[in-house]
């Protein structure tokens, strides 16, 4: 039995809580319960295209796994009957609320094909697959809080988090690394306040960069400080 396996499958806020809470804590500053509530429905969505490639046997399971979340977008955007998963359905009531795209959304899950290789990621198939995961990612939790968003800068916002984690946890590096981060780390700013939870775990990123995780006191207390500025 897995660790989801043992909590109740309906509480995606727990379960984000759990194994993201990076953002969980970001998405504690939306002040609208339900569009929290959508929010933490775009994060589990992210978190089961994660699990995909780690809990699959062979690569071939993996894409199994991936092309069964690619059939639920089917049935979200052709009106059909969504199956019975809480985060598909949670993730159908949000795509429903907000008119979200579905070009974010299966970016979301092509670039966890990459995952399903053992190879390690090159700079460019990294940055590719930042923008693709968490880039998107932020760009569509924006866009639930703010309409009028900046995609660009809420992109830069996730994928300034995605390589901060990369750094820390699979050891990209190279020279170009750095500036990179710094960069996402700069684009990102302007994204105004409504949205700007969308993005505010990227005030983490240096932090996670070093390998090191914050404690939860740390956490918040960065994020609550990026919040009030208004800036990573």
């Amino acid at each position: 039995m897995s660790e989801d396996d043992a909590h109740d499958p309906y509480d995606l806020d727990a379960l984000v809580g759990r194994v993201d809470p990076d953002r969980w804590l970001s998405s504690r500053f939306i002040p609208n319960g339900e569009t929290r509530a959508d929010v933490i429905a775009l994060y589990a969505f992210d978190h089961e295209l994660a699990r995909a490639p780690r809990v699959a046997s062979n690569p071939l399971m993996g894409e199994i796994r991936l092309t069964w979340w690619t059939e639920v977008l089917d049935e979200v955007f052709e009106g059909r009957t969504v199956r019975k998963h809480p985060t598909a359905l949670a993730l159908a009531a949000a795509i429903g609320r907000h008119g979200l795209p579905r070009p974010r959304l299966e970016a979301m899950i092509d670039a966890r094909y990459r995952e399903l290789s053992a190879e390690p990621m090159k700079l460019g198939e990294a940055l590719e697959w930042a923008d693709g995961t968490a880039g998107a990612a932020a760009v569509l939790a924006a866009r639930m809080l703010d309409r009028h968003a900046d995609e660009d800068q809420a992109l830069a916002g996730g994928r300034a988090w995605a390589i901060g984690r990369l750094i820390g946890t699979a050891g990209l590096a190279g020279p170009d690394v750095g500036p990179i981060l710094n960069r996402a780390l700069k684009d990102a700013a302007g994204l105004p306040v409504s949205a700007f939870p969308a993005i505010a775990h990227a005030t983490l990123a240096r932090v996670r960069a070093k390998g090191r995780r914050p404690s939860e006191l740390e956490a918040r207390l960065r994020l609550f400080l990026a919040v009030a500025r208004g800036r990573v």
